[in-house]
């Protein structure tokens, strides 16, 4: 069975073309299935567990990064989460803007996205875990006073640029060969010196003084440890994906 997860924005008026479309298209593939707004549900990681004890193996986020990031985190946090990963799978219906997730699945609009989860072509991925957040995409960071904390040895950056932590590619970074399958995070220095750097690594800390942004929209503090979640969620992917 399938759950489809509305995010709040979608009640705008501005998406009912999209939704419509979506909703048709979803009927015409005989992919129904029950719908819960999050507008209307007070603790989304108790409903996406009432429906895993009732069946429900696929979760499909409608909405962007933000509603993909929820969705994700509600059903890895479920308490019975473990018992039914093998069989729960994660899908992305992208309707509006910041969708950057969705790209680097494949998932171009929601209709496409459609003929996606039709085609039930499922990836297991790594996930990042930044204190008590999972991520999909990447970290963010100011360079200049951050420092990266390893076991036998630290690196603290001088000059101003950015740090980026990639878990996986998207359109914005996909000259950096992250594979959401090995098992390692890409640390990607960029100093506005035109300096660049990259190291692959499993666990680090990060102490900095600069806001850190998760995946575009969580913002979390320091010191805090990053590692990898290996092989903790199934995606439904297209074939265009941003990695093999």
């Amino acid at each position: 069975m399938h759950v489809y997860i509305y995010d709040d924005y979608l009640n705008k008026s501005r998406y009912n073309k999209a939704v419509n479309r979506m909703e048709i298209r979803l009927t015409d593939l005989g992919l129904n299935g029950k719908i819960i707004r999050l507008s209307g549900v007070k603790n989304i990681k108790s409903a996406i567990q009432n429906e895993m004890r009732l069946g429900a193996k696929t979760f499909v986020a409608v909405g962007n990064n933000q509603t993909v990031n929820r969705i994700m985190g509600a059903i890895i946090e479920a308490d019975i989460y473990s018992d039914f990963q093998k069989n729960t799978l994660l899908g992305i219906i992208p309707i509006g803007n910041d969708n950057s997730i969705a790209t680097s699945f494949g998932i171009k609009n929601e209709e496409d996205a459609c003929n996606i989860l039709l085609a039930r072509r499922i990836e297991k991925i790594d996930l990042g875990l930044i204190g008590d957040y999972y991520f999909l995409n990447e970290v963010e960071v100011e360079s200049k006073g951050t420092k990266i904390n390893l076991n036998d040895y630290s690196l603290e950056i001088q000059d101003k640029g950015v740090i980026k932590i990639v878990n996986l590619i998207n359109e914005k970074n996909n000259h950096i060969n992250s594979n959401p399958h090995d098992g390692k995070l890409d640390v990607h220095i960029i100093t506005k010196k035109n300096t660049e750097s990259l190291m692959r690594l499993e666990k680090f800390e990060i102490i900095t003084e600069h806001p850190i942004i998760v995946d575009g929209v969580i913002e979390v503090k320091s010191p805090i440890t990053i590692n990898v979640a290996k092989n903790k969620l199934n995606v439904i992917v297209g074939k265009n994906r941003y990695f093999q």
